[in-house]
């Protein structure tokens, strides 16, 4: 493939217009460019302000200079990305936009293609620019906290890395854990064994894991030793040396908790820990031991805090905007609460009720 623009002017009334022509030699990226039933050029059309037309092999974008540069600098990205045997997708051309908006140093194109595991045809890697920076920072850090809402990725891609690192024979062992805070005490009562009344609360843990190995290698790992599932309890009184351990579902866990946790850390060993600081599950009043390690380790150096927001969701489209919606509500009704609280003083206690967040 060989990109060539080249720009004119069409004329010189105001606003000023420009044409660029990007010119795609080879028929299946040109196929590939447009997507089935041209759903990606119509995407581009629709986002672009300049005017994008195909004509055979050639690509002509006309509208202001600079919203030419923007599209021509898009259409070379979605290239490259096929080039390098990525087959494009409607999600990926609107990441490869955001990252391009947001004037990123990374190209999108590497940040779409920088591979963490390959396995019977399906590769796992990073989707968003907040998820590349998530995965430098494991590689960077000894300890990690990913923090972020739902669809982030923030546990699958920590077990991505977790995996590589044991075929890499960077770790002896991986382990995997997280609070079983929804039994609680009532745990006893569930039927079954020990392992079965846990198993549901780390069963996301085993989905991912059959995503990244061979299912009969699973067992066979688990029986050595070489991979460990299990609750955070299981954790304390240990020192893990060598080990690559994950702690999902950490808004769960209380302050005394994570601390226990964090001081398993041995020799050669890294630490991820994952959480969504919106979804805390623990009995009211109990304080998320994820909502106050920030400004506990906030000077401790070889600790990185990585932040993914709304726009790292690579679910469904509606979940980033689902996740929006739910923190403009929860900030309308904080703010509601603190006016309530201070509007008049007195006032609460007077009716014979409380102060406190509005429901």
């Amino acid at each position: 493939m060989t990109g060539t623009p080249n720009e004119s002017s069409t004329g010189s009334t105001s606003p000023v217009r420009a044409q660029t022509k990007i010119s795609v030699n080879d028929p299946k990226i040109m196929v590939n460019l447009l997507g089935a039933k041209d759903e990606i050029l119509r995407l581009i059309e629709r986002t672009l302000d300049s005017d994008v037309h195909v004509r055979g092999n050639e690509i002509t974008i006309t509208g202001d200079p600079a919203e030419n540069a923007t599209a021509e600098r898009l259409f070379s990205e979605l290239i490259e990305l096929i080039e390098k045997g990525e087959t494009l997708s409607v999600d990926a051309v609107r990441r490869t936009l955001r990252m391009l908006q947001e004037n990123t140093s990374e190209r999108p194109a590497e940040v779409l293609t920088l591979n963490i595991l390959s396995r019977r045809g399906r590769t796992i890697r990073p989707k968003t620019l907040g998820q590349k920076h998530y995965v430098d920072a494991i590689d960077k850090n000894t300890i990690v906290f990913g923090i972020g809402p739902a669809g982030t990725g923030k546990t699958y891609l920590a077990m991505a890395k977790a995996v590589q690192a044991l075929q890499a024979k960077q770790i002896n062992r991986i382990i995997l854990t997280r609070p079983a805070v929804e039994a609680g005490e009532r745990l006893g009562f569930l039927p079954g064994t020990l392992t079965e009344k846990i198993d549901p609360y780390l069963r996301p843990l085993y989905d991912a894991l059959h995503d990244m190995l061979d299912p009969e290698t699973i067992p066979r790992l688990m029986a050595a030793g070489t991979i460990e599932v299990a609750p955070l309890a299981y954790m304390r009184g240990r020192t893990l040396n060598d080990a690559f351990i994950i702690l999902d579902e950490a808004q769960n866990t209380t302050p005394e908790q994570m601390k226990m946790f964090l001081t398993r850390l041995g020799f050669g060993a890294k630490i991820v820990v994952t959480g969504d600081v919106t979804q805390v599950d623990l009995p009211g009043g109990t304080t998320s031991g994820l909502r106050i390690v920030r400004d506990i380790l906030r000077d401790v150096e070889d600790v990185h805090f990585a932040e993914l927001s709304s726009s790292d969701v690579v679910r469904h489209r509606l979940v980033a905007e689902i996740v929006d919606a739910y923190a403009r509500f929860d900030a309308v009704q904080e703010q509601q609460a603190a006016q309530s609280v201070h509007a008049v003083p007195g006032r609460a206690a007077s009716s014979g009720r409380a102060p406190g967040r509005r429901r």
